[in-house]
């Protein structure tokens, strides 16, 4: 972990709740506002040190929105960096992180179901994004970069805040009409009420769950992540949370925002996995709004091998996309 000499003035940092986890950043959280909770953060400083940073990578998350998922892959992308005057911010969606990361901040139970709906999630990332511009010099370049339901609450912050954006990264974009795709159709009734409540609720038997048993009913997993999953599931907060908010991306996130594609395609990079049964069928809709220019936005059809869930053990992989992206003209 770095010295929090280097954390902007915006976070505050936490304890270092799991230390196997790897990577060069400063476990943190953004305050409590009037209207929003607090949030857990992972910050990467710049490598040159004594030098601001000329470019911030600003990390959304897919749902659960818990940010120990990613470290392995944005630590790949500030590694990777030759300027050494990259950072990143990753940042949990409000209510999704587990107790065992925030135990002063987070309540255990007595969420508002509203607290975890998408707008609540855009109005966070809109707050962090703003700390980070006002924070900075007003020349620094940021990079927006979401994954799943993040690549839609991150072209929501692109619709408000276009002219400061110098780029945005959409991965595995669940961003229009999530309840036609294959996992929608499958798994909608599970983000319905009564569920959320009830498996929140079920989420204190599985404390007795030993870590060992969990680990071999993920053997995939490596065994940071394996730890991720387990405070994900001690957490009635972030389970309800997480099965909360997933009810609203089925509600909410329907026909895709066609002028807002258009208005910012060369600002566009896609990720697509070559099955994606949280995407499905609408990959081509998605594809379809960019044929009338179609070297407008720089689109990646992946290896058969990354998953959607590519932050568990094929980060490192991605992260070599991303930083391909970052290096081009555009973005450096």
């Amino acid at each position: 972990m770095q010295s929090t000499d280097c954390l902007p003035s915006f976070l505050q940092p936490l304890p270092d709740f799991n230390p196997s986890l790897p990577g060069s950043y400063i476990n943190s959280f953004y305050p409590a506002t009037e209207l929003l909770g607090p949030v857990h953060v992972h910050w990467w400083p710049c490598r040159q040190r004594k030098l601001s940073p000329t470019r911030v990578l600003v990390f959304i998350p897919g749902n659960p929105g818990l940010i120990e998922f990613y470290p392995p892959f944005l630590s790949a992308i500030h590694d990777k960096d030759e300027s050494g005057r990259l950072a990143i911010l990753s940042h949990s969606h409000l209510n999704h992180a587990p107790t065992l990361a925030l135990p002063k901040y987070v309540p255990s139970t007595g969420v508002s179901s509203a607290l975890c709906g998408l707008a609540f999630q855009v109005q966070n990332a809109l707050r962090i994004y703003d700390a980070v511009r006002s924070t900075f010099d007003s020349d620094i370049k940021i990079i927006l970069a979401g994954h799943s339901v993040g690549s839609w609450i991150a072209l929501q912050v692109l619709k408000a805040r276009p002219n400061p954006v110098s780029g945005i990264f959409l991965l595995f974009p669940t961003i229009t009409d999530i309840a036609k795709t294959p996992n929608g159709r499958k798994l909608s009734w599970a983000f319905s009420s009564p569920i959320p409540r009830i498996a929140s609720g079920l989420s204190r038997v599985l404390w007795a769950l030993p870590f060992q048993l969990l680990r071999r009913l993920f053997p995939a997993y490596p065994l940071e992540q394996v730890r991720v999953l387990q405070s994900l599931l001690r957490s009635p907060t972030a389970i309800y949370a997480a099965l909360t908010m997933a009810h609203d991306e089925m509600e909410h996130i329907q026909q895709l925002d066609q002028s807002m594609l258009d208005l910012y395609r060369h600002q566009i990079c896609l990720y697509f996995a070559e099955t994606d049964d949280w995407v499905g069928e609408q990959k081509e809709v998605i594809l379809n709004a960019f044929k009338a220019d179609p070297g407008a936005v720089r689109v990646v059809h992946g290896h058969r091998n990354i998953p959607h869930a590519f932050c568990i053990n094929h980060g490192e992989e991605l992260a070599a996309q991303c930083h391909e992206w970052l290096s081009s003209g555009d973005f450096s």
